[in-house]
C-alpha cells in the first residue's frame, strides 16, 4: 500500500525524485540538509516508474541539471519536481530532499536505495513507518493554512524517520534508472 505517492526525484535521481502526497509524508518548512553531492554528473537523465503491487507502472522520463547544490528540472516529465538534492545517509543509502512546484517553500524527503549501478529504489519517508514514540517525539504539525502530516525541523528528526523507512524495505515506492548522457546514448545507437 502506497501511503506516500512519489513523483519525486528521484527522478532525480531524478531520482528520483517523486511527488509526495500529503498524507503520512515527513516534510519541513525549509531545507534541512545542506551537504548535497553531485552524484550523477552535471546533467541527469532519468527514467522513473511507480512501484505498485509488484509491478513498475507510470513511466516518466526527465532531465535535471546541477545548479546551486541541487538538481533542477530541465525538461521532460516529473514537472511537479522543481529541484532535489541527494544527501549521504547510512548503509549506502541517501536521502533525497525535494522541492515541489505544488508546495513552494516546503521540502519533502525520500530514501534512495541503490539496487545496482544506475538503478535505485525511492521510498517516501513516511511517518507511519516509525513507532508511536518516535512520531510523538519528532512530528510537529503545520499551520491551518498549510497542514502537514509530520512537519520536522532538524536533521536528527529527519534521520529518525529515514531510519524507520529504510528498515521497512518496502516493495512499493519508485524505481529510478539513470540513463546515459544523450551524447553517449546517440553514439551507442549508431553502433
Amino acid at each position: 500500500m502506497l501511503s506516500c505517492r512519489m513523483n519525486v526525484l528521484l527522478s532525480a535521481i531524478a531520482l528520483i525524485s517523486v511527488t509526495f502526497a500529503l498524507a503520512g509524508c515527513v516534510d519541513s518548512s525549509e531545507p534541512i540538509l545542506t551537504d548535497s553531492q553531485q552524484l550523477f554528473g552535471s546533467r541527469l537523465r532519468v527514467q522513473f516508474f511507480t512501484l505498485r503491487d509488484g509491478h513498475a507502472r507510470d513511466p516518466e522520463r526527465a532531465v535535471f541539471v546541477w545548479r546551486d547544490g541541487r538538481y533542477v528540472h530541465a525538461g521532460g516529465g516529473m514537472r511537479d519536481v522543481a529541484a532535489f538534492s541527494v544527501n549521504p545517509f547510512e548503509n549506502g543509502d541517501s536521502v533525497i530532499q525535494e522541492s515541489s512546484r505544488k508546495r513552494p517553500g516546503i521540502s519533502e524527503y525520500a530514501v534512495l536505495h541503490k539496487l545496482a549501478d544506475g538503478v535505485y529504489q525511492v521510498l517516501a519517508i513516511d511517518e507511519e513507518d516509525a513507532d508511536a514514540q518516535t512520531r510523538a517525539a519528532h512530528c510537529g504539525k503545520g499551520t491551518p493554512r498549510d497542514p502537514a502530516a509530520c512537519r520536522i525541523k532538524t536533521r536528527e528528526q529527519l534521520f529518525a524517520f529515514a531510519r524507520a523507512t529504510a528498515a521497512r524495505r518496502k516493495q512499493d515506492g519508485g524505481l529510478a534508472l539513470v540513463l546515459p548522457a544523450e551524447t553517449e546514448h546517440k553514439k551507442q545507437r549508431r553502433r
